[in-house]
């Protein structure tokens, strides 16, 4: 009797260079951030966060010099602000602002018109967060997000936070080894993160009142040069997972592996954000980080629905 392998091969997706960073942005140094970070590398840049605006434009951070670009319509570099922080991940509200995990600064938000940034929460319960990291938007307002500071498998204390639109905070998770990226299913039902220093993508199961209950492992990595980076869901309940050093998964519902997006580009080590665009939301645009490159693939099926553009 033979065993139905539920594997099938993973279908490979070429990513091209969609936009280069100019080098007039580009200023190689060691930074307070890049020190612990990049372990002492002068680095030019760290591209992350990518996010489209309502425009079509394509925004994202540059971490190491607390820099926010957007790339417009016409594929033109603008420098918006540059301000005393290390943003990460960042997410369009539906009243046009831009949310920011910023590592120093906590949870901001800019306003894409002035360039003005505001504090939502700067600290929990007058305690700082570790390092804010990435966030996402539920339908409703509510917003999920992680703080990861320095953790790591030796130092498992990495938190999930949800900030209700009531604004009601909520701790989900307070153990997790660097909870990086995450993301909600198209129903809502589960909350994603990516726990980058045990190579694991962790399910969180949402109860009626909105809490937790019985987290487990949805997707257990190896190799890379680290783990799991930013991870976002398209419209079938697949994952797409940005595995550093490898490129990005697509898991299908079922958790099990499709496809592979790579660069072909040896230096291209840090595929480490992603989001969807196009005009069937089928474009991939992917920031990687240390080059200084936006790339781009086509894929199969188009990103689930966002609170910001919805």
């Amino acid at each position: 009797m033979t065993m139905h392998n539920p594997f099938q091969p993973v279908e490979k997706i070429k990513t091209e260079v969609f936009s280069t960073m100019p080098e007039k942005f580009r200023k190689k140094s060691r930074t307070g951030w890049s020190d612990p970070n990049r372990q002492g590398a002068e680095v030019e840049c760290f591209l992350e966060g990518p996010s489209f605006d309502r425009e079509g434009n394509l925004w994202f951070v540059d971490i190491p010099f607390g820099r926010i670009f957007r790339i417009d319509t016409k594929g033109e570099w603008e420098l918006i602000t540059q301000y005393d922080g290390w943003p990460n991940g960042m997410k369009f509200h539906k009243d046009g602002r831009a949310f920011i995990c910023d590592y120093k600064a906590g949870l901001l938000a800019l306003d894409p018109k002035t360039g003005k940034i505001e504090t939502i929460l700067g600290s929990m319960y007058s305690e700082n967060f570790k390092g804010l990291n990435d966030l996402h938007f539920a339908s409703n307002g509510d917003l999920y997000f992680t703080d990861q500071g320095q953790t790591g498998i030796a130092d498992p204390t990495g938190r999930v936070f949800r900030l209700r639109a009531n604004g009601q905070l909520d701790r989900l998770a307070l153990n997790v080894p660097s909870p990086n990226g995450i993301t909600l299913n198209t129903q809502e039902k589960h909350v994603f993160v990516a726990a980058t220093r045990s190579q694991q993508i962790w399910r969180l199961p949402l109860m009626a009142d909105g809490s937790v209950s019985k987290t487990g492992v949805a997707v257990q990595l190896t190799g890379g040069v680290a783990g799991p980076d930013g991870i976002e869901m398209d419209s079938e309940n697949g994952l797409l997972v940005c595995h550093l050093g490898i490129g990005i998964w697509r898991f299908d519902n079922n958790m099990l592996p499709t496809h592979l997006i790579y660069s072909e580009n040896p230096h291209h080590h840090h595929l480490a954000n992603m989001c969807f665009g196009g005009a069937d939301g089928k474009d991939l645009y992917i920031t990687e980080s240390l080059s200084g490159d936006i790339l781009k693939a086509r894929v199969p099926v188009a990103g689930k629905k966002m609170f910001g553009l919805s």
